[in-house]
């Protein structure tokens, strides 16, 4: 697994909190690193950014490759449990555990200090990871996720794959679904574009601010007008969701 790295200035006299980004398909570890343009304020707040690959490489597994949607560059944040993805695909726990042991030992990075932030399917990461992991992340927060991929196209077409046809295995890696069976001690930061193409069919973001408000969840869901799903839209907005995490990291 590959992954990129930002570290500011700060972090060569002491250790800095912890912000990854996890980006959304077809994307790789230099996508956000590249077009989202959080270093710079990164820098004034003290923020290490860890900006993982979205899925393992070069697995040879037939169906790996191909399709956007599935596979390689498409891990959707979930450990596999049907054969063969689940001898590769282990992103949650990728991210969860893995990652951050490695950024512990080899970099001055105090990870106790953690955010999690994504966008579209790392969105959808960001969101079920944090909920499912409340104790390890102090914020998070997402550009136009996935809120409830067992809901629309993209999810049914990954998760029986990965997961096999079990709904109930699919609601472990829902957003909707996880928030109400346990909320994060937090405010939720979500920005989505209202000329987003995926908007109706695929993220659907009023379906997580209804169950936020059935679960008593702190929701801060911003629509604007005239932006999409693309990294134009991440950077136009990156600035408000570091300093939301900054607020409780530093």
């Amino acid at each position: 697994m590959r992954f990129a790295l930002y570290q500011p200035p700060q972090a060569e006299h002491r250790p800095c909190p912890v912000l990854y980004f996890l980006a959304g398909l077809t994307c790789t570890e230099e996508t956000a690193a590249i077009k989202a343009g959080a270093q710079r304020l990164a820098a004034e707040l003290g923020l290490i950014l860890v900006m993982p690959d979205t899925s393992p490489r070069d697995t040879g597994f037939d169906g790996a490759t191909g399709d956007w949607e599935f596979g390689e560059g498409a891990g959707f944040y979930v450990d596999a449990t049907e054969a063969p993805w689940s001898a590769r695909f282990r992103m949650h726990s990728y991210v969860v555990d893995e990652l951050p042991a490695l950024i512990a030992a080899n970099f001055p990075a105090d990870t106790s200090r953690s955010g999690i932030c994504g966008h579209s399917m790392g969105g959808h990461g960001a969101l079920t990871i944090a909920l499912k992991h409340p104790e390890r992340y102090r914020s998070v927060s997402a550009f136009a996720p996935i809120v409830a991929p067992s809901q629309v196209p993209w999810g049914r077409k990954a998760l029986p794959r990965y997961l096999g046809e079990t709904p109930e295995a699919w609601a472990d890696y829902d957003a909707c679904e996880l928030v109400r069976r346990q909320t994060f001690p937090g405010t939720i930061l979500i920005d989505q574009g209202e000329a987003d193409n995926f908007l109706e069919a695929q993220l659907k973001p009023e379906l997580f601010d209804q169950a936020c408000a059935e679960a008593g969840q702190p929701l801060l869901l911003r629509r604007h007008a005239g932006y999409d799903h693309s990294y134009w839209f991440i950077s136009s907005f990156i600035d408000d969701h570091l300093r939301h995490h900054a607020e409780t990291l530093v």
